[in-house]
């Protein structure tokens, strides 16, 4: 067999996986998780948007007991959350499901937010302080202790599948992109950017979370604003176009999207599938992610730190994933049969001279910045599961990986990533539901102190 034939096999095999951790009861459970905490909230992630952008920026100081201001810990799990699925991801989700495809993102969004809020009241709620004086949490420690000792066992299993996870979207997908969109626009080879990676993500790490939170703090920010401010200017000059490309998201969530161009044509299910799993590879609301760094900020409510943590959900995919997908639609890219970062290269470069070249340096620094943000995730589960001895060993594993990822196939990295996303996604999911009385109580408590109006239950 060919190296070529044993990849497309390989390709084949995962595919099937995919499908089947992605079927319909993943999207059932991670939708229904997502609206079911949102109707116990009475909505509050939506009513509260306002106040949860008040709560961060007043995030930049520390207000109670941990590693990280608030503020920094949001960027931190956006420096994990802004990254190539907001470019690469969400081309390949239209490229495969259509236009549609984006609408179902935005569905997963919203419920999301609600996901993500409870994600992180419980973090913070949970949390433990390890043998070095740090705040660890995330779902393997809720799941511990906010459900009881006979419930280990499920924390155990998302503590293996977020390792192992991790080296899938935080790693090889990261240095895939980065190096696929360098290779693509200054013809450098992946060989060189696995070794540049390798020298910069080693040198953050050696600092720990509060070096990696600080670069995040100063890096997030700025990547996010030159990227939107440059799609933007894109979706101005198209303003007429505007309105229809909206219409055809919508219209192509219900009804498919037909065969034209280099575009191979989409059913609803194919929208709905690519949507939500690149959504949910996105904002990672519901992957159980976001709470493991959540739990080291410095807060004295977990109430505070939930809110603040939703709008990494709302930053990521109804403001970032946004601007990428219609400047997709608008400029006509989606039909031509590109993949991934060049489909997003062909589409700015069609409107701002140079734009290909926009694509790869933003793609290489949101996906550097997932590289960092993964690293501590990876590095806290395997950490539950094996001890502190653990933490050294698998951060020069991570480092080690990363020319893999970059020279893999780009097919088999995503498909794989799907697989482990999903299977890391359900015993948080589980435990989400089982707290949900736990956050309501905790939401209620809050906002009775704070003398405001009630949670509407």
């Amino acid at each position: 067999m060919t190296d070529s034939s044993a990849i497309r096999s390989l390709e084949s095999f995962l595919k099937t996986l995919s499908d089947l951790v992605w079927g319909e009861f993943m999207l059932v459970l991670i939708l229904g998780t997502g609206l079911f905490l949102m109707v116990r909230l009475g909505a509050m992630p939506l009513r509260r948007i306002g106040t949860a952008f008040r709560q961060l920026f007043q995030g930049r100081q520390a207000q109670g007991e941990g590693d990280i201001s608030g503020f920094n810990a949001l960027m931190t799990a956006l420096s994990a959350t802004i990254g190539t699925g907001n470019i690469v991801g969400v081309a390949t989700a239209i490229g495969i499901g259509g236009p549609g495809a984006l609408f179902w993102m935005w569905c997963s969004a919203l419920v999301g937010m609600a996901t993500k809020y409870a994600e992180a009241v419980c973090a913070v709620q949970f949390r433990e302080t390890d043998h070095q004086g740090r705040h660890v949490g995330g779902p393997m420690y809720y799941i511990k202790n906010g459900l009881g000792k006979r419930w280990m066992w499920l924390g155990a299993l998302f503590a293996f599948f977020g390792m192992l996870a991790g080296f899938g979207i935080g790693n090889t997908v990261q240095a895939n992109s980065v190096a696929d969109a360098l290779s693509e626009s200054f013809n450098i080879s992946p060989w060189i950017t696995s070794v540049l990676l390798m020298a910069l993500v080693g040198a953050v790490l050696i600092g720990g979370i509060k070096r990696l939170a600080s670069v995040a703090g100063k890096l997030v920010p700025f990547m996010a604003i030159v990227y939107l401010l440059s799609g933007l200017v894109i979706l101005a000059l198209h303003l007429p176009v505007l309105p229809a490309a909206v219409l055809l998201v919508v219209d192509s969530a219900f009804t498919g999207t037909a065969a034209t161009g280099g575009f191979a044509g989409a059913t609803v299910m194919m929208a709905i599938q690519f949507g939500v799993a690149r959504g949910v590879f996105s904002n990672e609301a519901g992957l159980g992610s976001a709470p493991i760094a959540h739990a080291a900020a410095q807060t004295n409510s977990p109430v505070r730190q939930g809110l603040i943590a939703m709008l990494g959900t709302f930053i990521d995919t109804l403001v970032v994933c946004t601007v990428t997908g219609l400047v997709l639609i608008v400029t006509g890219a989606w039909q031509t049969g590109a993949e991934g970062a060049a489909m997003s290269q062909e589409a700015f470069a069609s409107v701002i001279p140079q734009g290909q070249h926009l694509i790869a340096l933003s793609v290489s620094l949101f996906a550097f910045t997932t590289l960092l943000g993964w690293s501590y995730y990876g590095e806290r589960c395997a950490q539950y599961l094996m001890g502190e001895r653990v933490v050294k060993p698998f951060r020069v594993l991570w480092v080690l990986a990363i020319p893999v990822g970059a020279n893999m196939s780009l097919g088999v990295v995503w498909i794989l990533a799907d697989i482990l996303n999903g299977l890391m996604a359900i015993p948080n999911l589980i435990a989400l539901l089982a707290l949900s009385g736990v956050v309501v109580g905790l939401t209620r408590e809050y906002f009775a102190r704070k003398n405001t109006e009630p949670l509407g239950l």
